[in-house]
């Protein structure tokens, strides 16, 4: 098993802090300046709606908005960092602007802001590379997200107005992209001996000790007899 594998590390902590007080510090500076950054999401297929695939996983429309994004993305985030450290920055990286170009070039004309489309992005990565990693562990993960966050997959489509599904599709699809194309180390599951291919019970100790019918077969060890050999030195004493 590699030694750096399901290791708690300060990303598992630093990484979900930062997302969360990111999105929190923009939406305090927007109420506190009284400013509105909604023009910096993502507006599809035009040139200056691409600005968006950088800035609007920041941008939240509403309190509200922002407080059903913040869990999610702590959880996942420390999920990521936890499971998959190898491979966790890229993942997030690649897969937020890889996710807001989708978005970019299959979603409605208009404008396109919040973190859900990451939390998508991570929900759906971690899901699928635990059920292809075939690893116990990483399966009970995948289990576990589905269990928590599994009802979010009806708003990958058109079933309530005000959301951008297209962003949480674009989010959902990048995921499984990811999980199918990126390595990540998984550690070997430790096997007994008698699990491995190659075990022959002829040449294992603790078998010799049954017989075929599974009787205990009572072996006695011939012991050596040690002849001890005793040596007497003498010394003159200074009286004689």
């Amino acid at each position: 098993m590699d030694s750096d594998t399901f290791k708690f590390s300060n990303a598992v902590v630093l990484a979900p802090l930062v997302a969360v007080l990111s999105i929190w510090i923009v939406f305090w500076a927007e109420v506190q300046f009284g400013i509105n950054l909604n023009d910096y999401g993502v507006y599809p297929r035009k040139l200056s709606g691409l600005k968006g695939v950088l800035f609007s996983p920041f941008i939240h429309g509403s309190i509200t908005h922002l407080y059903n994004n913040t869990i999610p993305l702590a959880v996942l985030t420390a999920f990521l960092f936890y499971f998959y450290q190898s491979a966790a920055l890229r993942i997030l990286l690649f897969g937020t602007l890889a996710s807001g170009l989708l978005t970019w070039a299959i979603a409605r004309p208009s404008y396109h802001i919040g973190a859900s489309g990451v939390i998508y992005l991570l929900a759906s990565f971690i899901f699928f590379k635990g059920i292809f990693a075939k690893h116990y562990r990483l399966v009970a993960l995948s289990l576990i997200v589905v269990f928590i966050y599994g009802s979010m997959i009806w708003y990958i489509f058109p079933v309530k107005d005000g959301i951008s599904w297209e962003g949480h599709l674009a989010g959902f699809a990048t995921g499984l992209a990811l999980a199918l194309v990126t390595k990540v180390r998984i550690p070997e599951v430790r096997k007994y001996d008698w699990e491995r291919e190659d075990f022959n019970e002829a040449n294992d100790p603790f078998l010799k000790h049954f017989d075929e019918d599974g009787n205990f077969i009572e072996t006695t060890t011939e012991e050596s007899e040690q002849k001890i050999e005793i040596k007497y030195h003498y010394k003159k004493s200074s009286d004689d």
